[in-house]
């Protein structure tokens, strides 16, 4: 590897603001804001979602009832269906 053209990789504090859980990870990522972790201080990246609060991991992801999905289609187009042309 060339020297001096590799960002410098170190330890680095994720915060995910919706349940406030952190995780210590390295990155190449710098930030201004700091963080006190067991007496030690680490650069702080603050996420929105993560996998602890996205519903999709956590299950609390709404599912669209097939059901009703299939009730709306048959009555959208209920008034069409006595319209069907045969051809002889």
């Amino acid at each position: 590897m060339k020297e001096g053209i590799h960002p410098e990789y170190h330890d680095v504090v994720f915060l995910d603001q919706q349940t406030g859980n952190t995780f210590i990870t390295r990155s190449t990522l710098n930030s201004r804001e700091t963080i006190d972790v067991d007496g030690t201080s680490y650069p702080l990246f603050k996420c929105d979602v993560t996998s602890e609060s996205h519903p999709f991991y956590t299950g609390a992801q709404t599912r669209i009832v097939e059901t009703g999905r299939v009730e709306k289609f048959r009555a959208r187009f209920a008034r069409t269906a006595g319209t069907v042309k045969k051809s002889d």
